[in-house]
């Protein structure tokens, strides 16, 4: 286990575009979904409709896991999930907007309006090496 990524591990997190994030349902059970995400200063930012069942999870239990899709350079990290309404800082609305190709989490979506997902990391389990 570390306590923060390396320069490799920064540089994956500012190119891809993909992190697969699990929640916990209310049975306890895994909810594991792809997401579109912006990473900066300990922290992923995630945009989501407000009623998809991971929205729903993390107000029941804000406990979360994130990994890259690499398994060969697996970056794994815990953390706790907040759930951010409108107004959303604009920095990160800028990110996402140039990260994904003008996507504006600012209007509704089909899965009702957005909201964004703020998982403060509290440790990584996995940094670009499989042990």
């Amino acid at each position: 286990m570390t306590t923060s990524p390396g320069a490799e591990v920064l540089e994956r997190l500012a190119r891809e575009r993909v992190v697969w994030i699990c929640t916990l349902r209310p049975d306890g059970s895994p909810h594991l979904t792809p997401v579109w995400f912006h990473y900066v200063e300990g922290e992923w930012w995630i945009g989501s409709g407000e009623r998809n069942r991971k929205v729903r999870n993390i107000a029941a239990d804000p406990r979360v896991s994130l990994a890259l899709p690499d398994g060969d350079a697996p970056v794994v990290a815990e953390g706790e999930a907040s759930i951010v309404r409108q107004p959303f800082p604009p920095d990160v609305v800028e990110a996402l907007r140039r990260r994904y190709d003008g996507w504006d989490v600012t209007v509704d979506g089909p899965d009702g309006r957005y909201v964004l997902l703020r998982v403060r990391v509290t440790r990584w389990l996995m940094t670009g090496r499989a042990r």
